[in-house]
């Protein structure tokens, strides 16, 4: 696979420099991407440069990945408007360790069986840990002028607001570290968004001035949504590759309900299938945008790109998941069994996307009407939640109850806690019990 034709078909190419055609044409190379870790866990946002090493390890390349546990110390101030608040060493720490595992975990189900490839993870903290001040003045601050760092966009951008010399130290931190990891590791090329360019050439110049070697940058563009909104964003915040910070339910219906417009772009940077089907099914999604009915195609296309993603991302497991919480709050024909297989981090993604009522222990048991009428607003009255048992409207954990005097026991909570109750077959409603042994 030639890399840079892949990127260049899935328009994920921006920028690269002179000869890494020929660079990368001669032998397999090293190349590296640089992660952020003041965040609790990876985005999707996180993703795109995912994407690009594993196109490169696909590609039979090697890759390494350099946590930033030094330059998070610092803030990148690339495309930010103000200073940013530094975190505390101990909350850096504890993200990069979770990173570390999470991308680990990612470039495996990515990679793909039959490629052989694996990357190498570095925390650049290890470059600086043992160098003093005059240490880091004298080899790495005498590298780059005042002038040539001025002239970066990162920098030209933030001096009207304002730039401390912490943040203005950077792009000298990424470019040494583009010198370590080349004289170290052999790593000749490094990658990222076109945010980083600035950073990524003058890791260039320090391995031109100070190594007299070649390098070479490639930056993906930065990725937006039709609308011209940033990517990676919901209404409720960021995309977590993380169940607990999103659930596989709430990643999976991020593609499900992305825009049209947007799903020809996803498909191209984000799904591993093979580069005809990607592009019949991006013939389909041009054809719908033009006025062509096509909707039940384009939403089998969203369909499969949720479970392509949601799979890699949460495993198996995760997807089954959020395949059943999106056949019981969407779909027909779901039953108790369905219900009683989630687990419990499934029904918290439930208690965030239908209406849910909290009620005590020591409530239960409760009679069935008291529960919809006076312990929650199912129904809007006694009278009306009596009508709507008798006309066989009320379903309890998937099953429809009759009798007007039923009542809700501990027993029948899941997971000791948690209850669905549905009125009619589009209303559905979540009881969790605090306190709950």
């Amino acid at each position: 696979m030639d890399f840079i034709a892949e990127l260049e078909w899935r328009g994920m190419l921006h920028q690269l420099t002179p000869g890494i055609r020929e660079h990368l044409a001669e032998a397999p190379r090293r190349a590296y991407i640089g992660f952020d870790p003041t965040a609790p866990s990876l985005t999707i946002g996180n993703y795109v440069q995912v994407m690009l090493l594993l196109h490169w390890m696909r590609a039979g390349h090697e890759a390494v990945v350099l946590f930033g546990g030094a330059t998070g110390r610092i803030g990148d101030p690339s495309f930010k408007e103000q200073e940013r608040d530094l975190k505390t060493y101990d909350e850096l720490d504890g993200n990069l360790a979770h990173q570390r595992q999470q991308m680990e975990r990612l470039l495996r189900a990515g990679a793909g069986a039959g490629q052989g490839s694996e990357a190498t993870v570095v925390n650049n903290l290890d470059f600086y840990r043992e160098m003093n001040v005059l240490d880091f003045l004298r080899v790495v601050g005498k590298t780059l002028t005042v002038s040539y760092m001025m002239s970066k966009d990162s920098v030209k951008n933030r001096l009207e607001t304002g730039m401390s010399f912490t943040e203005f130290s950077y792009q000298l931190l990424q470019g040494y570290d583009f010198q370590k990891l080349y004289a170290e590791r052999g790593v000749t090329v490094q990658m990222g968004g076109s945010d980083q360019w600035g950073n990524i050439t003058s890791g260039t110049e320090f391995v031109r001035r100070n190594l007299e070697a070649k390098a070479y940058a490639v930056t993906t563009p930065l990725l937006t949504k039709a609308d011209g909104s940033k990517f990676g964003k919901s209404a409720e915040g960021n995309i977590w590759l993380d169940a607990e910070l999103t659930s596989p339910y709430d990643f999976y219906q991020f593609w499900v309900r992305a825009d049209d417009a947007d799903v020809a772009t996803y498909l191209k940077y984000f799904s591993l299938r093979d580069k005809e089907d990607i592009l019949a099914d991006c013939a389909v999604l041009e054809a719908h945008l033009g006025g062509e009915d096509r909707y039940r195609e384009v939403s089998a296309i969203k369909t499969g790109l949720a479970a392509e993603l949601t799979r890699r991302i949460h495993g198996d497991e995760g997807l089954l998941t959020a395949e059943r919480v999106t056949n019981l709050l969407w779909g027909k024909g779901a039953t108790p069994e369905d219900l009683r297989a989630l687990d419990a981090k499934a029904f918290r993604s439930l208690s965030g996307n239908i209406p849910t009522f909290a009620i005590a222990a020591d409530v239960l048991p409760v009679s069935l009407l008291d529960l919809l009428s006076e312990h929650s607003t199912v129904t809007g009255s006694k009278s009306e939640a009596k009508r709507a048992v008798q006309g066989n409207a009320i379903s309890v954990n998937k099953e429809k109850v009759s009798d007007v005097d039923a009542e809700v026991s501990p027993a029948d909570l899941l997971h000791g806690r948690y209850l669905m109750v549905e009125n009619g077959k589009k209303n559905r409603y979540l009881f969790t019990v605090e306190g709950a042994a």
